[in-house]
């Protein structure tokens, strides 16, 4: 398995904000609110300009990445980790879910099931020695 393999990684602005991982146990109660989560979508959601009556995972997916960067946004941090579980156990191939925003303050938001999330590697030095001088 790669590493990070078994995470879901939530970036913001290139900032890694929440790491998921999948190999831990949900609790009862937790998966109770998933289930909650679940039926009340049962009811349709909005997904930008469009209301999806019988909404598929993908839609789900949107709905529920959108309103966990939302939450990120507004500080409630019980919530978003909420959404990130749902996604990490609902979406299993979700991957990395990255917002950015952009010079007219617009978030977008990129759902990645290809590729786990990468921190940056640390730059190497480069060091410069004064070339000795010719004894010619």
């Amino acid at each position: 398995m790669r590493q990070g393999g078994n995470k879901l990684h939530i970036v913001v602005n290139d900032a890694p904000i929440l790491e998921f991982d999948r190999a831990k146990p949900i609790p009862g109660h937790q998966r109770r609110y998933l289930e909650d989560m679940d039926a009340r979508m049962d009811q349709g959601i909005q997904v930008d300009e469009e209301f999806f009556p019988h909404p598929d995972p993908i839609a789900r997916c949107r709905f529920v990445a959108n309103s966990l960067i939302n939450a990120l946004f507004a500080e409630n941090y019980s919530l978003s980790m909420a959404l990130c579980t749902w996604l990490a156990d609902r979406i299993p191939e979700l991957k990395m879910v990255k917002a950015i925003n952009d010079a007219n303050g617009e978030t977008g938001i990129e759902l990645i099931f290809d590729r786990d999330y990468e921190r940056a590697k640390t730059e190497q030095g480069i060091k410069f020695h004064k070339p000795e001088k010719s004894t010619k």
